[in-house]
Order: C-alpha cells, then sequence, then structure tokens
C-alpha cells in the first residue's frame, strides 16, 4: 500500500483493511504495435499553436508601423521637423484604430491602453526620419508596406466587428474606415485631397475587398488567423497591380439632362423673355450671374415700362 494512501488510512481507523485500485494501465491503440505504445502522443491541432488575440495584436502593430511608415514620408515630401515626423506618424498609424474602437464603443481604444501600438508608431517616424525615402527603391518598398498595412487594418477591423456581434456589411464598412481612416487624418493634416477620394489608383476599393473576404471567410469558415492572412496577400495583390496597370474607378458623369415640363413654361413667360435677352440664372455650381451691363438693364427697364 502506497505511503500516503496508508497514512491516509490510519486517521480514518481503518488500518491495513483498505482495498486499493491499481493504478490505471494504458491501453495499447489498436493502430499501432504495441512496442511503440509509450511513444504515442496527441498531435496538437496546427490553430491552438497561435492564439486569435495574440495574432491580432501583432497584426495590428504591424499595421500601425506601416502606416506610421508613410505618414513618415509625408512628413520628410513636406520637409516637417521631428515633431511633425511625430504627428504624422502618430495620426495615420493610429487614427483608424482609434475611429474603429470610438465607434465600437467597446471601452478605451486599445492603442492608449497597450504601449506596443506607441513604440510601433514613434519606432516608425524615428525611422522615416533617419532614412531618406524618395530614391526608387523606398518608393516600391513603400507601395508595398502600404498595401500590406492595408490588409491588416482591413481584417482586424471586421473581425473586432463579427466579435462584438455586428452585421457583416457594418463590419466590412469598419474594415473599410480602419484601413483607410488613418490616410485620411494624414492627408487633411497637410492639407491634400484624401486619396480615397478618386483621381488616382484603386486604393479604398481595395480595402473594401479585403473587409469583404475577412467577413466570408470568417463567418463561414470561423478561422479568423487565415482571414487575416488572406486579406493582406488580396490587398497587396490587387494594390500593387492597380497601381502598376493605373486601374482608376470612372469619374463624375455627365448627369441626366431634364427638361422643364410644357406645362411650367406657360406660367413663367416673362422668365423665358427676360433669359431670351440675355439674363441667366447662373451657374449652379459656381453661382456666379452672367455680368450685365448698365446700359443693357437700363434698356431692359424701359422696354418693361408702360408705353405713354
Amino acid at each position: 500500500m502506497p505511503i500516503q494512501v496508508r497514512a491516509q488510512a490510519n486517521r480514518a481507523g481503518c488500518g491495513d483493511n483498505v482495498v486499493t485500485r491499481p493504478p490505471p494501465v494504458a491501453r495499447a491503440s489498436p493502430y499501432r504495435h504495441p512496442q511503440h505504445t509509450h511513444h504515442v502522443r496527441r498531435r496538437t491541432p496546427m490553430h491552438e499553436f497561435f492564439d486569435p488575440d495574440q495574432v491580432f495584436r501583432i497584426v495590428d502593430i504591424a499595421a500601425v508601423v506601416a502606416n506610421g511608415l508613410l505618414g513618415g514620408a509625408v512628413a520628410r515630401a513636406f520637409r516637417f521637423d521631428i515633431v511633425g515626423f511625430l504627428l504624422l506618424a502618430v495620426a495615420c498609424g493610429m487614427g483608424g484604430g482609434m475611429i474603429r474602437d470610438i465607434l465600437l464603443n467597446s471601452g478605451l481604444p486599445v492603442a492608449l491602453t497597450d504601449g506596443g501600438y506607441w513604440v510601433g508608431a514613434i519606432g516608425s517616424s524615428i525611422l522615416a526620419y533617419s532614412i531618406d525615402l524618395s530614391a526608387r527603391w523606398a518608393t516600391r518598398t513603400m507601395l508595398i508596406i502600404d498595401f500590406i498595412g492595408m490588409g491588416a487594418w482591413a481584417a482586424t477591423g471586421t473581425i473586432k466587428s463579427l466579435n462584438l456581434g455586428l452585421h457583416w456589411l457594418p463590419a466590412i464598412a469598419l474594415g473599410v474606415t480602419t484601413a483607410v481612416g488613418g490616410g485620411v487624418i494624414r492627408d487633411i493634416m497637410v492639407n491634400r485631397i484624401p486619396a480615397i477620394f478618386g483621381g488616382n489608383s484603386l486604393y479604398a476599393t481595395v480595402a473594401f475587398m479585403g473587409a469583404s473576404e475577412t467577413a466570408l471567410v470568417t463567418g463561414l469558415f470561423h478561422r479568423p488567423n487565415l482571414a487575416m492572412a488572406l486579406s493582406i496577400l488580396l490587398c497587396l495583390v490587387f494594390g500593387v497591380l492597380s497601381h502598376m496597370k493605373n486601374w482608376q474607378l470612372p469619374t463624375t458623369p455627365g448627369g441626366l439632362q431634364v427638361h422643364r415640363p410644357r406645362l411650367l413654361t406657360f406660367f413663367n413667360r416673362e422668365e423665358n423673355s427676360v433669359q431670351d435677352e440675355g439674363w441667366s440664372p447662373g451657374n449652379p455650381l459656381t453661382d456666379q450671374l452672367q455680368v450685365v451691363s448698365p446700359e443693357q438693364l437700363e434698356e431692359y427697364r424701359r422696354s418693361k415700362r408702360p408705353s405713354e
């Protein structure tokens, strides 16, 4: 009898009249040879090696670094000092994530509670301040970094929204907002038209593709890690291709011209006569009237007076 079991039996007053069960014997697997039974170990599934929360944090901080480098590149183009580098890197690197967390109303933004985000943003600003990013290799590298960060932001924004119970449509919208929000803040700070408004290669469309893929893979297969990897790859491939091929969305069309019904022209004969003599209601876009000389105005008034 083991010593601990005998001591417990003596304290209970049972003495040696205690029946102990033998330890369980491992049964041999019917699919392996008996002599190799003691080497059998349970295989750990691949998804257990990667904690989703840790992967989410790593991808999120990597996106902060990528967007911080982009903010530093803009600061170098405008010849800002170190303060400008820091502000643009922080705004561009963490702006999209802060917008996401504020809209989700899930507590304080994670960028304010995790020091790793600040280390990534400040480190990227110092790196952009120290290295000249105007070379050709740097421009290509920044293009790749831009779309890698976009894919990461689109995935993390979509996954966090889905985890909080949002429908897939607002989740995709928040994923796109997370991906392009920092760039919009950066462009507004330097008094530029945001790149997502058009006039250049596809940008917000690429983020929409990454967010849609993330929502699809996460909703159907429940594999957020795979969804993040595919989002980064998808945004990288289509983003670089759109830049190389100069793919653009169509701009504002001419529009459908709607003519005034004849019934309205019958009641506005006087207005029609004024327009025939050179008067114009003005351009609806610029709200500027056509210039009319004082002589023309006086002649028009005399023509409208009743004849004596």
